[in-house]
């Protein structure tokens, strides 16, 4: 409109006392700049302030606390970790210290009885009746226990007493003593023990590391004995392959041919043993490494390179005999041949160690080409194969396989037990566990091949895997180390199956024996003790074989 003024803004009128103001009324306040809106906000942002700190001082203190509170908790664990240790080596000092003071009074041995007159009739002494055809068959027993042979003896003829041979002693050795004590032989795998018969009739059928037997009760064979090997002879064969190495490295100084090839040759075998594989069922996998390793041996008993010739006797357990039809009957053999079977046992024995300690199914490969090779017919002297040199390092590596046992707290122990030393120090106890763990299972690689099929002879029968377990389930509980046990779950992991189609039976008891008896006679139940009942409750589980 013409006449009309023109707009205004319009204004507003705050109220003065209200208690609260809102943003806007704060920005248009007419006291927006004044001092005391200054102050009060001023006090306001130092009340925040204040607030702030006293929360961040609160959290800190709380973390502080719980810091505080960690450390004491950490430094108590280790206390009683400390304290726990302690008592167990004052409670283990206290045992030994028990067993040192106990003493065992020997009783006198009685008197002989004396014997008895005679009875005559007629003034002359009667025949004796002649042996029935049932008491014969107690002189001719096979693994049976003697309560057994007593029961096949029952009949109208009377049963003839058969005394027991005395058993002959293992003769101290000065580096590591003397194994434990085993029994009598293994059965044969051929004729499974019937499921009657106890298990002391099973694993106290085992020949003793230096050869000798002692009996339990059971009948013996009227065949007389097999050459006896001398104690430890496997050590004695360990300290002839060192001299061997030593003879060869001097041989290649003069002779540049041996040298030259004698290097070429060990780095192959130890190439083709290193690319052996797990086959999975698939024939052949390894046949290249194989053939490659016969190649080698064949070369070097052609000697070529012209090396000197050895007594194979240094290096075998019993002297032998030129054998009928047996390709190699001279009374010596080529000693790079005799090196390279050395070469080839440590390179399987280092693939055991360092592979099979970890994944335990690698020994297998291993075992099957160990097997094939030292079976070979080119490769026996005088109709027996050269195994003996692989049992000498296995016997220094893994001493619990052929009966020795000892402390792992204690230095001899240790030496005993096998445990190895890195730059003078004793390499740690998983690694140790690994080594063994790989010696288990190589062993059993071995040990457990099947050659019904075959036209060669086993070099390394069942029986010897037999013969190992046993050795260590008749180890007397006070001595049962968590060692054997390390070994005896690899011996019998993954290669169950196998020793009960050579055993039936008797595998079963064996096994029961193994895995239910011998961790419950362990004196303390460690995890390598625990680990045998577990294989148990998994062999039951995965392949319905019940034990307990």
């Amino acid at each position: 409109m013409a006449g009309s003024s023109p707009s205004r803004r319009p204004s507003y009128h705050w109220a003065t006392g209200s208690p609260q103001r809102t943003v806007l009324e704060e920005i248009l306040g007419d006291d927006r700049n004044s001092e005391a809106r200054h102050r009060y906000l001023l006090e306001t942002a130092k009340r925040e302030h204040d607030r702030v700190r006293e929360e961040a001082e609160r959290v800190y203190r709380e973390q502080l606390q719980k810091e505080e509170r960690q450390r004491i908790s950490d430094a108590r664990r280790k206390e009683e970790e400390r304290i726990r240790l302690e008592e167990e080596l004052a409670a283990d000092r206290a045992r030994l210290n028990a067993l040192k003071a106990k003493k065992v009074a020997i009783p006198p041995p009685l008197p002989e009885p004396e014997p008895a007159a005679a009875p005559t009739v007629n003034g002359k002494p009667p025949v004796p009746a002649a042996p029935s055809s049932t008491n014969n068959a107690l002189a001719h027993t096979n693994g049976t226990t003697a309560q057994q042979a007593t029961t096949i003896a029952a009949g109208p003829a009377p049963v003839v007493a058969v005394p027991k041979p005395p058993t002959t002693s293992i003769p101290a050795q000065p580096q590591i003593p003397a194994p434990a004590t085993v029994l009598n032989k293994a059965p044969e795998p051929a004729k499974p023990a019937s499921s009657a018969l106890g298990i002391n009739g099973l694993l106290n059928n085992t020949p003793q590391p230096n050869g000798a037997t002692s009996t339990s009760g059971a009948a013996r064979s009227a065949a007389p004995p097999p050459a006896q090997a001398r104690p430890d002879r496997y050590a004695e064969i360990h300290k002839s392959l060192k001299m061997l190495r030593k003879f060869m490295a001097d041989q290649a100084k003069t002779n540049p041919a041996l040298k030259g090839r004698m290097g070429d040759m060990r780095r192959e075998i130890r190439k083709s043993v290193g690319q052996l594989t797990v086959t999975q069922g698939v024939a052949g996998v390894n046949k290249i490494q194989q053939q490659n390793i016969f190649k080698l041996l064949r070369e070097a008993l052609s000697n070529q390179v012209q090396s000197q010739m050895m007594d194979p006797s240094n290096f075998v357990l019993e002297p032998r005999n030129p054998a009928n039809g047996a390709t190699h009957n001279d009374p010596a053999l080529p000693s790079i041949f005799l090196y390279l079977v050395n070469i080839f046992a440590k390179a399987a024995i280092s693939q055991f160690i360092n592979e099979a300690g970890a994944r335990p199914e690698t020994a297998d490969p291993v075992g099957v080409c160990v097997a094939a090779t030292l079976s070979e017919p080119d490769f026996l002297w005088r109709g027996v194969s050269l195994m003996d040199i692989l049992l000498a390092k296995f016997r220094i590596v893994c001493p619990v396989l052929f009966g020795y046992r000892g402390s792992e707290k204690t230095e001899q122990g240790r030496q005993r037990l096998g445990w190895w030393k890195d730059s003078g120090q004793w390499v740690p106890e998983q690694q140790h566990m690994d080594r063994m763990t790989g010696l288990g299972a190589g062993f059993a690689s071995i040990s457990l091949r099947n050659f019904a099929m075959s036209k060669k002879t086993n070099p390394f029968p069942p029986r010897e895997y037999w013969t190992a377990m046993s050795r260590i389930v008749n180890t007397p509980s006070a001595e049962i180390s968590n060692t054997q046990c390390v070994v005896l779950k690899a011996m019998v992991e993954t290669y169950e199956q196998k020793f009960i189609e050579f055993y039936g039976t008797a595998a079963l008891a064996a096994l029961r024996t193994a895995l239910i008896e011998f961790p419950a006679r362990a004196p303390q139940k460690s995890a390598a003790v625990n680990s045998l009942e577990v294989l148990a409750q998994l062999l039951k589980r995965d392949t319905g074989l019940v034990l307990g």
